[in-house]
C-alpha cells in the first residue's frame, strides 16, 4: 500500500459516482439505493461496511501467519445499524462484523493469542472505531463462538470462550 491512499471520484449521473483506484484496478460505480439513487452500486455505507470488514479479515489471517495457524479459509458477514443523531440526520450508530473461519478452534493451538491482537493490526476498523462502534465476532469451522463483543456476550448471559 501507498503511504498515502488516494482516488479519484466523479458523479457519473444523480446519485451515481465512479470511484477510479488508479490505472492498474477496474473502477467502482456507487449510488444510493432506491428512491433516493436508482440502486445502480453499492451504496457509501456498503462501501465503508465492506473496507472495515476487508481490513478486518486480512488482519486476521495476518495474525493467523504471524503464530503459523491455519484458519482454513476466512469469510465474513457485516451489516451497519443507521439511526438518527440529535439533528435527525441518518447516521450509521454501528458496524457488526461476524467473521467465519474453516477452521476447527481445536486445531489452532495459539488461536487465543492470535483472537487476542487482530483486530490491533486493522487499519481501517481501528480508524473508524473512533467514530463509530464496530463490534467483532469469530466463529470458527464448526460454528462455534470464538470471539464477541463485549455487550454481545452480557446480553446473551454467556461468557466469551
Amino acid at each position: 500500500m501507498s503511504a498515502r491512499p488516494s482516488i479519484t471520484i466523479r458523479q457519473v449521473e444523480r446519485f451515481a459516482f465512479r470511484v477510479e483506484f488508479g490505472p492498474a484496478f477496474v473502477p467502482l460505480l456507487t449510488d444510493e439505493p432506491v428512491p433516493i439513487g436508482a440502486g445502480e452500486g453499492p451504496s457509501p455505507e456498503q462501501v465503508l461496511i465492506a473496507a472495515v470488514s476487508n481490513c478486518l479479515c486480512a488482519s486476521l489471517v495476518f495474525a493467523l501467519g504471524k503464530y503459523r495457524q491455519d484458519g482454513g479459509g476466512v469469510s465474513a458477514e457485516a451489516s451497519g445499524r443507521i439511526g438518527r443523531n440529535a439533528d435527525g440526520r441518518l447516521r450509521l450508530d454501528g458496524i457488526d462484523v461476524s467473521i467465519a473461519l474453516g477452521a476447527d478452534a481445536a486445531s489452532m493451538d495459539r488461536i487465543d493469542r492470535v483472537l487476542e491482537q487482530f483486530e490491533q493490526f486493522c487499519t481501517v476498523s481501528e480508524s473508524v472505531k473512533a467514530g463509530i462502534p464496530v463490534a467483532v465476532t469469530v466463529r470458527d469451522g464448526q460454528g462455534h463462538r470464538l470471539k464477541e463483543p463485549p455487550l454481545q456476550a452480557a446480553r446473551e448471559g454467556e461468557a466469551t470462550p
